[in-house]
């Protein structure tokens, strides 16, 4: 297999002396926030509802670090929900914690990031290793207990990033879940503006992410559909579908 060409793997966001002030601002502020919770905050909350809390507020701080305007149709989930949505890129959690308060389910690969690895693990975000089934049945369990406890779990059935032109089919895991349980599933479809910030295939996290920085106006749109009942659907992949299905209506909206 070939590797994809240089010019292909950096993202095509912003340059230019201003884009290059931006980013540095920006970057530095966001590692100064970063060292704070991890080394001047308070406890990191036990319980599932004020862990959820306490994410959210960190995302909320993240977009609007890094300039991210986060533009919300619909209502969001006032109750405990499963939050899925389609998956985009990197902003895709911060941006849908930040107006939904939730423990989102990860890639442990996001573990061993610097800095951003340290505060996954002390916030217990769920991280699953996509390669090992016990890990997916571990996460699925804290997934219950967390919303069993009156906390709202953020999830990403696709698996993998896309970038946006379509909405791969849903793992149904996290369904399951909800229908054990009678949560219901609130379904969001989440857009880029401009579509380059999409983080998919052979792109280069570093370098893509320093041209995010360097954007004047990174734009999130998120659309949350109407909740689904979980136990009216036949099955876990029926439930899967009917969200999925949700999604793609309002994108194609």
């Amino acid at each position: 297999m070939h590797a994809a060409p240089l010019d292909a793997l950096l993202p095509r966001l912003a340059t230019g002396p201003a884009a290059l002030t931006r980013s540095t601002r920006r970057l530095a502020r966001t590692l100064s926030f970063a060292l704070d919770r991890l080394w001047g905050a308070a406890p990191v909350p036990s319980d599932g509802p004020a862990l959820a809390r306490r994410i959210g507020w960190i995302a909320e701080n993240v977009c609007a670090l890094h300039g991210v305007q986060v533009v919300v149709r619909g209502p969001p989930p006032a109750a405990p929900a499963v939050i899925v949505g389609n998956h985009l890129g990197y902003l895709d959690p911060p941006a849908l914690a930040s107006v939904a308060p939730a423990i989102p389910i990860a890639k442990r690969e996001l573990s061993r990031w610097p800095v951003v690895g340290e505060l996954v693990r002390e916030h217990r975000v769920l991280l699953v290793d996509r390669g090992d089934p016990y890990s997916g049945a571990r996460v699925l369990r804290s997934a219950l207990a967390h919303l069993a406890s009156g906390a709202s779990v953020l999830a990403f059935p696709e698996g993998t990033t896309t970038r946006g032109d379509r909405v791969l089919p849903f793992k149904r895991g996290i369904f399951g879940v909800a229908r054990r349980l009678g949560a219901p599933v609130a379904p969001v479809a989440v857009r880029y503006s401009p579509a380059e910030l999409a983080w998919v295939g052979d792109t280069w996290f570093l370098p893509h992410y320093l041209g995010m920085t360097a954007h004047p106006a990174a734009r999130v749109e998120l659309t949350f559909g109407a909740l689904l009942d979980p136990r009216s659907a036949a099955s876990p992949a029926a439930l899967a579908e009917a969200a999925r299905e949700s999604i793609v209506a309002a994108l194609a909206s």
